[in-house]
């Protein structure tokens, strides 16, 4: 494996979706509890070596209208009105005020969103990506940001999916193909001096 060490001033860890209205529903194959166990490790660290916490969470209007809608064989859930908490982070994130917040309204957090934005006028390079779910929010993400021609890093340990076949296709086929698959330790030891 190459040596591995990113520069804190140029990184920034985006976590997707930890928020109160999805952190509740099963994840597969690693369980909530340690998928967010392991983002508060990967956000602390990044805040003591001076890498950019990016917090992403999904909402919208309360009438649904600026939700995608999709003629598909597999449409959308109709999640009718929901609950005022369902999209707020949840606190053990422990938003502090030089995070960075985005709201999104699709699975990706760089289409429609000033992410890229964010990114470029701080000068960040690399993006570490955590969060729910692996095949859905994080991999879209992650297509965007490839494409767009950030240096990515996957804390395969900080994120599961809707079921363990689409999670492992992502970490196993997709990630490595786009970025640098690693744990939180890992990480944590790259954003050390």
């Amino acid at each position: 494996m190459i040596n591995f060490e990113l520069e804190p001033k140029r990184t920034a860890i985006v976590v997707i979706d930890l928020q109160k209205g999805i952190v509740g529903l099963q994840g597969t194959p690693l369980p909530m509890e340690t998928v967010i166990a392991n983002t508060t490790h990967l956000l602390s660290a990044a805040r003591k070596a001076g890498a950019q916490p990016i917090l992403v969470h999904v909402g919208g209007s309360p009438d649904g209208g600026d939700r995608l809608q999709p003629i598909a064989d597999v449409p959308p859930r109709n999640m009718g009105s929901l609950p005022p908490e369902w999209m707020d982070l949840i606190p053990e994130l422990d938003r502090q005020p030089g995070d960075i917040v985005v709201i999104k309204r699709q699975w990706g957090a760089f289409y429609g969103t000033d992410l890229d934005l964010h990114l470029r006028r701080r000068r960040i390079s690399t993006i570490v990506l955590c969060g729910v779910a692996t095949e859905f929010g994080v991999e879209s993400t992650a297509r965007d940001a490839y494409e767009l021609g950030y240096e990515l890093v996957f804390a395969s340990d900080a994120m599961t999916g809707t079921s363990e076949q689409s999670h492992v296709n992502s970490i196993e086929r997709i990630f490595p193909r786009i970025g640098r698959v690693r744990i939180t330790e890992r990480i944590v030891a790259a954003l050390q001096p």
